[in-house]
C-alpha cells in the first residue's frame, strides 16, 4: 500500500475514536450506559444498525453462497424481503418489547417467566452469540492478510509471534476502547458515523465494479454457463442446487417471524426514545443501505466473472495457485503441507471456453482439480477427510481478499482497507458490548442482593466487556469451522434459536404461556441442535469412520434417502464421509418445530391461569397516570393502513415513509417483480437471456437508483439526528434505580 492508503485509514478511524471517548462525558448512570439513555432517534439507530449488521464476515459469507448459486435464487428472495418489511411496518415484537421498557432480555424474562429461566436462557444464548461472533474476528484477520499479503509470522525481538495473533488483538482491542467510555451510547454514535463514511465507499466500489467488467460480454456469459438444475439465472432450473434452495428460503422466513424478539434486548432495540420512534427506525431499516447489498452482490459477481471467465484465465490461475498455497501454509505443516504445495504448483493453467466446453456444476467446475488433488495428498481416511473439509472451506471463504488483491489499484486499496476495519469494529464492538452486558445484567444481577451504585455497575460492565473480549480472542485462535460460514452462523445460533422463539413471542403476545413451557422449548428445542451440533462437527473424524467400521454405513444410507425422499429434490440426505448428511438449516427448522410443539404442551399441561399482559406491557389501567392510550377502530376507511401499520402515532411523514416502503416492497418487489413475472412464466418460459436482462434491471439499475437516494436520504437524516442525539444527551436525567432489576411485591410486577 501507498502513503496515500494509509493516510485513508488513518484520518477517519482517528475522527471515530475520538468520538468514542468523547461519549463518556453523557454517561450519568446504567440506563445511559445501557440504552444510550432511551433518547436516540429513528435516524442514528437506522444507520448505526447497518453498520453493525454489515461485518466482514457477512460479505465473505454472501461472496461464499453466491458463488454457488449465482442470481437465480434471487428471484425467489423477492417473496422473502417483505416479510421484513411487514414485521418493520407492524411493529412486531419491537414496539411490545419496547412497553415492556426491559433493559434487557433477562429481565423481560423474570417479568414474564421467572428468575431461574432468566439466569438459564441468559447463559446459553450468551455462550451461542459468543461463539458464534467469535469466527468474526478470525475471518476478518484473514481477510487481512490474504488481502494485503502478509506473512503467517513476524519476529518481533528474535521470537516469532503470528500475524493473526497480532491482528486478532489489535482489531478486538479497538473494539472494546471504543465500548469503554460510553457504552451504547459509544456504539450509537460511532457506528452512525462510520456508516456516514461508509456511504460514499460503498457508491464508489459498486462503480468500480460496474465500469471494471461488461454485463453482456463477460458477467452473463459465465452466468448463463452452468448444467440443468443448477443456472444461475433461470430460477425455475435450480432444483440440483443442495444446501442453498428453496427450502432455505423457508427456513429463513420461518426464522425471522419465530426468532424475530429472540435477540432484543442488549441492542439498540432500547434505545429509541419511545415505542413508534424503535419502530420508524425499524421501518426505515427496510430501505436502508441499499447500496450496501448491491456491492456486496456486486463483488459475488466479480469473483464469479474473474474465476471463470476465459479473458481471466491467466490471473484465475495466480489467484488459485497463491490461494491454496496460502490455506496450505495456514493449515498444515510439515511434510503434509510440502506435498500439497508440491501437487498445486504442477497444475497447469485452465482455460473454459464457455460455448465450446461442458458447462459448469457444482461437483464439476474450475476449483475441482484443485480439491481432487489436495483430497488424493491428503488421503482418504479420517484425519485426511478432516483436513480436505477445513481445506476447502478455507480456501472459498478467503477467495474474495485475493481476487481483490490481484484487482485493486492504488487508493481503493486503502478506501477497501478503511471500509472493512470500519465494518469490523462496528460489528464486534457491539457483539462484544451485547453479551458483556447479557452477562452482568442476566447472570450475575440475579444473584446480587444489594443494588450496585451506577459506578460500580458500569465498571462492572466495563469489566465484562473485557472478559469477552478476550473470550473472543481465544475463540478465534481455537474454534474450527467446517462448513459455509453461514451454515455455521446457523448452527451455532440454532442453539438458543431452537428454543427461543417460542419463549419470546407467546410472553409477548400470548396469555396461557408459562415457565414448565418455556423450559421444554429450550430441552427439546435447543437440546435437538446441541445434538446436530455434535454429531456435525465429529462427522469426518469419529462418527462416519465408526459407521464403516461397525458396516452401518449402507443401512443408514438407505434409511435416509428414504425419510427424505418425498421433500427430494429440495432435501436430500445421503451418506458421506467428509459431511454430515443433515445440513445446518434443517437442523435448525426442525428444532424450531420441537419447540413450539413442546411449549404448547407444556404450557397446556400445567396451565394455572392467564397472564396479566396490560402490567407488564404498561398498558389499560397500569398505564402511566396522564398518559393517553392512541388507539383507532378497524373501520372501511382506515383497514388498509391498519393492515400495514398505520397508527395515530404517525405524521404526515412517518405515512410516507410507510406508504413508500410498502410501495417498493409491495407493489414493484411483489407484484411487478414476482407475481408478474411468475405468472408470465407459466405460460411463456423466458428463455435464459431473458433472466440475464431482468437481473440486470432488477438488480443492478433499480438497485443503483435506490441505493443511492436512500444513501443521501440517510446520511442528511443521520447528520440531523446525530446532532439531536448529543443535545439529548446532555439534557437527560439519571434514575439511579433504573438499572434492570425486577420488584414483586405482593403479586406485583414492576421495573426499576
Amino acid at each position: 500500500m501507498t502513503i496515500a492508503d494509509y493516510l485513508i485509514i488513518a484520518l477517519p478511524l482517528a475522527f471515530v475514536f475520538g468520538m468514542a471517548l468523547r461519549s463518556r462525558r453523557y454517561v450519568k448512570g446504567v440506563a445511559n450506559y445501557l440504552a444510550a439513555g432511551r433518547v436516540a432517534g429513528r435516524y442514528v439507530i437506522a444507520v448505526g444498525d447497518i453498520q453493525a449488521g454489515l461485518s466482514v464476515i457477512t460479505l465473505v459469507a454472501l461472496v461464499e453462497v453466491k458463488y454457488q448459486t449465482g442470481y437465480a435464487l434471487g428471484f425467489w428472495e423477492n417473496i422473502v424481503a417483505p416479510v421484513g418489511v411487514v414485521i418493520a411496518l407492524t411493529g412486531y415484537c419491537t414496539y411490545r418489547w419496547r412497553e415492556t421498557r426491559a433493559l434487557s432480555m433477562g429481565q423481560f424474562l423474570e417479568m414474564r417467566y421467572n428468575k431461574v429461566l432468566r439466569i438459564v436462557c441468559a447463559t446459553l444464548r450468551t455462550l451461542s452469540e459468543m461463539l458464534t461472533n467469535a469466527i468474526g474476528p478470525a475471518i476478518a484477520a484473514n481477510f487481512f492478510i490474504y488481502f494485503l499479503g502478509l506473512p503467517r509470522c513476524v519476529r518481533i525481538f528474535g521470537i516469532p509471534v503470528p500475524c493473526f495473533f497480532i491482528l486478532l488483538t489489535l482489531l478486538l482491542a479497538a473494539a472494546v476502547v471504543i465500548i469503554w467510555p460510553g457504552g451504547r451510547i459509544a456504539l450509537i454514535i460511532t457506528d452512525s458515523i462510520q456508516g456516514l463514511i461508509s456511504f460514499p465507499i460503498f457508491v464508489l466500489l459498486t462503480g468500480y465494479v460496474l465500469c471494471s467488467f461488461n454485463w453482456d460480454a463477460e458477467i452473463a456469459p459465465v452466468m448463463l454457463d452452468r448444467v440443468k438444475g443448477q443456472s444461475f439465472l433461470n430460477p425455475f432450473d435450480i432444483e440440483e442446487l443442495r444446501d442453498f434452495n428453496i427450502f432455505a428460503l423457508v427456513v429463513t422466513v420461518t426464522g425471522s417471524i419465530l426468532n424475530r424478539a429472540s435477540w432484543l434486548g442488549n441492542d439498540s432495540s432500547n434505545a429509541g426514545r419511545n415505542a413508534h420512534e424503535q419502530k420508524m427506525a425499524g421501518l426505515l431499516g427496510a430501505l436502508r443501505g441499499s447500496i450496501a447489498p448491491l456491492m456486496c452482490m456486486l463483488f459475488a459477481v466479480m469473483v464469479i466473472t474473474v474465476m471463470n471467465h476465459e479473458n481471466y484465465a491467466g490471473k484465475a490461475h495466480v489467484v488459485r495457485q497463491d490461494l491454496a498455497g496460502k490455506v496450505a501454509d495456514e493449515l498444515l505443516t510439515g511434510n503434509e503441507n510440502s506435498r500439497v504445495k508440491a501437487a498445486v504448483a504442477r497444475l497447469l493453467v485452465q482455460k473454459h471456453v464457455i460455448g465450446k466446453d461442458a458447462p459448469l456444476s457444482g461437483k464439476q467446475n474450475l476449483e475441482t482439480l484443485y480439491f481432487t488433488t489436495v483430497r488424493d495428498t491428503l488421503g482418504n481416511d479420517g484425519r485426511g477427510n478432516f483436513l480436505f473439509q477445513r481445506f476447502r472451506s478455507v480456501y472459498h471463504q478467503m477467495m474474495l481478499p485475493v481476487v481483490m488483491r490481484n484487482l485493486l489499484p492504488a487508493g481503493l486499496t486503502g478506501i477497501l482497507c478503511l471500509l472493512i476495519i470500519m465494518l469490523l469494529v462496528s460489528t464486534d464492538d457491539s457483539r462484544i458490548f451485547n453479551a458483556s452486558s447479557t452477562i452482568i445484567q442476566d447472570i450475575v444481577m440475579p444473584f446480587v442482593k444489594a443494588p450496585l451504585t451506577p459506578e460500580k455497575h458500569v465498571f462492572w460492565l466495563k469489566l465484562s466487556s473485557l472478559g469477552v473480549g478476550v473470550f473472543f480472542l481465544i475463540s478465534s485462535l481455537f474454534l474450527v469451522h467446517l462448513d459455509y460460514i453461514n451454515m455455521f452462523i446457523t448452527i451455532m445460533t440454532s442453539l438458543w434459536l431452537g428454543g427461543a422463539g417460542p419463549i419470546m413471542i407467546f410472553g409477548l403476545y400470548s396469555r396461557f404461556g408459562n415457565t414448565t413451557g418455556a423450559f421444554c422449548s429450550l430441552i427439546f428445542g435447543s437440546g435437538f441442535s446441541i445434538t446436530g451440533f455434535l454429531l456435525q462437527r465429529n462427522w469426518a473424524g469419529h462418527v462416519y469412520p465408526f459407521l464403516a467400521c461397525c458396516g452401518w454405513v449402507e443401512k443408514a444410507d438407505t434409511f435416509l434417502r428414504k425419510v427424505s425422499a418425498p421433500f427430494d429434490p429440495w432435501i436430500r440426505w445421503e451418506m458421506d464421509p467428509v459431511k454430515f448428511p443433515v445440513n445446518s438449516l434443517e437442523i435448525y427448522f426442525l428444532a424450531m418445530l420441537i419447540g413450539i410443539a413442546a411449549y404448547v404442551a407444556g404450557s397446556l399441561l400445567t396451565w394455572k391461569g392467564p397472564f396479566d399482559l396490560d402490567k407488564m406491557l404498561h398498558r389499560g389501567k397500569y398505564a402511566e397516570p396522564g398518559k393517553i392510550e392512541l388507539r383507532t377502530k378497524w373501520t372501511p376507511r382506515n383497514i388498509f393502513g391498519k393492515l400495514i401499520g398505520i397508527t395515530p402515532e404517525y405524521t404526515r411523514g412517518d405515512k410516507i415513509i410507510a406508504w413508500s416502503v410498502f410501495g417498493y416492497a409491495f407493489v414493484y418487489n411483489i407484484v411487478l417483480c414476482f407475481f408478474g413475472v411468475l405468472i408470465w412464466n407459466l405460460f411463456s418460459p423466458w428463455p435464459a437471456e431473458w433472466w440475464s436482462k431482468y437481473f440486470f434491471f432488477t438488480s443492478l439499475v433499480v438497485g443503483a437508483v435506490v441505493g443511492i437516494i436512500s444513501s443521501v436520504w440517510f446520511f442528511w437524516g443521520g447528520v440531523v439526528d446525530l446532532r439531536r442525539l448529543f443535545h439529548d444527551l446532555e439534557l437527560s436525567r439519571n434514575d439511579p434505580a433504573d438499572d434492570g432489576r425486577v420488584f414483586k411485591d405482593a403479586g406485583d410486577v414492576h421495573l426499576q
